[in-house]
């Protein structure tokens, strides 16, 4: 593949996927992280991509999809409701990590009484708890993705990887028999080791993701304690994963 050749092929990705690692894009090219740098080099140079620590993203994305703004009006009051769910299950004075899906900040803005230790590369979620004198929240190291509102790369990456929790409360992009999914690659790394790195792991999720299988694998079902979801989740796949081991906690409408 010529230099061209890869270059268009990258910024196609970055299209579709508005960021990605190193890594990633290297795997996507079939080349070495090395030339995939020089290549990120040349496409910032025409100013429709823009290297970070790590990786690359795209300047001006096609559309707000992805925005957390935007996320966070899909099923809002589905969200709330396994935002107040979520937090009675959990014990006061626990650490916990809190990733940056819409339904996990819902779940934040009932936490502040259980005076939690929280761990997030959530910006959102860091600000909800600004002048919270009861909650101590550490931020990850990362690159600021401000659209998504979330610290990315591998210093957030190295942040997780460091850590050790009694609970993890996860978004996903999907939810199958087969595991756990996620839209945007790059966050896959860090939630790994948000998983890593709990004693427990949360998976909260609304009733659209029951079935969707998103681009990245996140991890399998037996790594998964809990899922919180509303009372729309099919009734045979909660079945099911009650079979498979996982607890379901079916929230009642808000």
């Amino acid at each position: 593949m010529s230099a061209e050749e890869r270059q268009k092929r990258l910024e196609e990705y970055l299209s579709k996927v508005e960021f990605a690692s190193l890594d990633e894009l290297a795997r996507v090219v079939e080349a070495s992280v090395s030339t995939v740098r020089r290549d990120l080099t040349v496409l910032e140079a025409g100013g429709n991509v823009r290297r970070t620590h790590g990786g690359g993203r795209i300047v001006n994305p096609r559309s707000d999809e992805f925005t957390f703004t935007a996320r966070d009006t899909h099923e809002s009051f589905e969200k709330e409701a396994i935002g107040q769910a979520c937090s009675n299950l959990i014990p006061p004075n626990q650490s916990l990590i809190l990733d940056a899906g819409t339904t996990v900040f819902h779940v934040a803005k009932y936490l502040e009484h259980k005076t939690p230790q929280i761990v997030t590369n959530s910006l959102p979620v860091a600000n909800l708890f600004l002048s919270a004198n009861r909650v101590e929240v550490v931020v990850s190291g990362g690159v600021i993705y401000p659209r998504l509102g979330v610290l990315v790369g591998p210093l957030a990456v190295k942040t997780f990887s460091e850590m050790h929790v009694d609970i993890a409360i996860m978004g996903a992009g999907g939810l199958t028999l087969e595991g756990v999914t996620n839209s945007h690659a790059l966050l896959i790394e860090i939630q790994r080791a948000m998983i890593r790195a709990a004693q427990k792991v949360i998976i909260c999720v609304d009733h659209t993701k029951f079935g969707r299988k998103s681009m990245s694998p996140m991890c399998d079902l037996e790594v998964i304690d809990t899922v919180v979801t509303d009372s729309g989740a099919p009734p045979e796949m909660v079945e099911a994963l009650r079979q498979r081991g996982v607890e379901v906690v079916v929230a009642p409408p808000a």
